[in-house]
C-alpha cells in the first residue's frame, strides 16, 4: 500500500519504482555528505550562514533530481540544461563558492545512482582537499609583493596627465591609472591607480610627496582588489 501511494500517476508496470526505504536512504546519505562539505568549506573562509545552509542542502536537491530522472535520458537531458541555467546566487560568488557548489552537486549526482560508498568517499576526499587548499596562499614568487590601489584627489585646473608620473616612478615599480572620475559637483577630480609598492617603508613618504602636488587635498591607500579571484 505504501509503495502504491509514492508511484506515479503516468508509471506502467514496465517502470521500475524506487522503494522508500531507498529513497530516504539516498537523501540521508547525501545530507551528511552536504554537511561534510560545508563544514570543510567553513574552515578559514568567512561565510554567510544562508550559503553554508544551501550548501548543505544541496547535494540532497541534487540527489533527489538524478533519482527522478534515473533511466530516462530525454528527462535528464532537460535537467541539464535547466541546471546549465540555474542562477545560485544573484551577486557574483567567489572561485572558492563556486568550486563548493560545483563538489555539492557532483556529492548528489553520485549518491542519486545509489553509490552511497563512493558518495562519502567523493566528500571526505575533496572537502579535506578544500580544507587543506585553504592553508596555502598560491603565492609562489609574489610573496612581500605590495599591490596598492592609490585614490588622488585634485582640484579640476590641474591637468592630471602625467602630473604624478615623475614621483609614482620612485616609489612604484608599476603604475597605471584605472579610473578618472568627477566629483563636488564637477570641482574635483578623483584619479584611481592600481601599483606596485617598491618599499612599505616608504608609503608615508609617497603620500607626502602627492600631497605636495594634489594642493594637500584627500589621498587614499588600500590594499589592492584581486579581481581574477571572482568568477
Amino acid at each position: 500500500m505504501l509503495d502504491n501511494l509514492f508511484r506515479g500517476i503516468f508509471d506502467t508496470d514496465m517502470t521500475h519504482v524506487i522503494a522508500v526505504s531507498d529513497f530516504l536512504l539516498c537523501i540521508g546519505c547525501a545530507l551528511v555528505t552536504g554537511i561534510i562539505l560545508a563544514l570543510c568549506y567553513m574552515y578559514r573562509t568567512r561565510y554567510t550562514k544562508g550559503f553554508v545552509a544551501t550548501l548543505a542542502m544541496l547535494p540532497a536537491a541534487v540527489c533527489v533530481v538524478i533519482m527522478m530522472v534515473n533511466g530516462n535520458v530525454g528527462t535528464g537531458v532537460a535537467v541539464a540544461g535547466a541546471f546549465s541555467l540555474v542562477r545560485f546566487r544573484s551577486a557574483p560568488g567567489s572561485a572558492k563558492e563556486i568550486g563548493a557548489i560545483f563538489l555539492a552537486m557532483g556529492a548528489g549526482l553520485i549518491v542519486g545512482m545509489g553509490y552511497l560508498g563512493y558518495g562519502f568517499l567523493f566528500a571526505a576526499v575533496l572537502g579535506m582537499v578544500m580544507a587543506l587548499y585553504s592553508r596555502l596562499d598560491f603565492d609562489f614568487g609574489k610573496k612581500g609583493v605590495l599591490y596598492k590601489t592609490l585614490h588622488i584627489t585634485i582640484p579640476e585646473d590641474l591637468d592630471y596627465t602625467g602630473v604624478f608620473d615623475g614621483i609614482l616612478k620612485k616609489y612604484a615599480s608599476e603604475y597605471e591609472v584605472v579610473q578618472v572620475k568627477t566629483t563636488n559637483m564637477g570641482s574635483l577630480f578623483r584619479l584611481t591607480y592600481n601599483l606596485t609598492l617598491r618599499s612599505a617603508d616608504k608609503e608615508k613618504e609617497l603620500i607626502d610627496k602627492l600631497r605636495c602636488r594634489n594642493g594637500n587635498l584627500e589621498i587614499t591607500v588600500s590594499k589592492q582588489e584581486t579581481v581574477a579571484g571572482e568568477l
